[in-house]
């Protein structure tokens, strides 16, 4: 943000409230936890899947009813357990019965009904709106999404989600800092994820007008993610290539003045 801030000064203490005396007024934007929706997995086919399970599917499905009343319909029904749907047609993950991934082998629930956005499928929605249209990443996206039981899914995240043991150095010493010892967890590359981004009118110091609506924040905010932040780093391990995310502003046909 301090490329931005050199510009922006102005706008960024709008959007997330003063550097100093904070205590004046809050910031417009606020942030949900991002929720995980796409969570890769080694495959012995296709070389990996994103997996995706019907719980998370239906809290993606009351997202989207938040910000503009679209719906996700066609929720599959829970696969039993070492079952496994496919979201479209086909997939280069599988074959005619069952795929495997890691070292599991699940069996293909047979169904036509796909889950959709609006008209379109819910797969080809994900890939025109996270990848270059014709790329490798826009093909697969469209082909390679399987459905797994919600216990199966947590299974996976649980177990495939990197732990890592570290410990911290005495700057003084050279040496292990006692007492320092600390785990951070890290996402595979290629996980999806979402959040939504809400707004209120600008908030000013008491007894002041507030001029700027929630619409104008977004806008800022919108503005400044395309220009500058289309890729970025978050979080304190910057020198060990960890928290690079891609960002995609998915913007409500119908912005309400409360949130977007």
């Amino acid at each position: 943000m301090e490329k931005v801030g050199k510009t922006n000064k102005a706008n960024i203490i709008k959007a997330f409230g003063p550097e100093e005396n904070g205590d004046e007024h809050a910031g417009a934007l606020g942030f949900t936890d991002s929720r995980l929706l796409l969570f890769p997995v080694k495959s012995m086919k296709g070389v990996f899947a994103w997996i995706t399970c019907p719980k998370a599917l239906q809290q993606l499905s009351n997202d989207l009813k938040l910000t503009d009343n679209t719906e996700l319909t066609n929720i599959p029904s829970n696969p039993e357990g070492g079952k496994a749907k496919l979201l479209a047609d086909r997939s280069d993950c599988s074959t005619r019965s069952n795929l495997i991934l890691e070292e599991y082998t699940f069996g293909i629930e047979a169904g036509t009904e796909y889950p959709k956005v609006g008209n379109e499928s819910l797969a080809k929605w994900l890939a025109d709106l996270l990848f270059v249209k014709d790329s490798y990443w826009h093909s697969k996206a469209q082909k390679d999404i399987i459905l797994l039981s919600d216990d199966d899914f947590k299974d996976f995240v649980n177990l495939s989600t990197e732990v890592i043991t570290r410990i911290k150095i005495n700057q003084a010493t050279g040496t292990v800092q006692k007492g320092a010892l600390f785990t951070e967890e890290y996402l595979p590359a290629e996980s999806v994820l979402y959040s939504l981004v809400l707004a209120s009118p600008e908030f000013v110091k008491k007894g002041e007008n507030r001029p700027e609506k929630a619409d104008a924040i977004i806008s800022f905010f919108e503005k400044t993610v395309k220009e500058n932040l289309a890729v970025f780093q978050l979080g304190g391990n910057a020198t060990l290539g960890k928290g690079l995310l891609r960002t995609k502003i998915v913007s409500p046909s119908k912005q309400q003045e409360s949130n977007a």
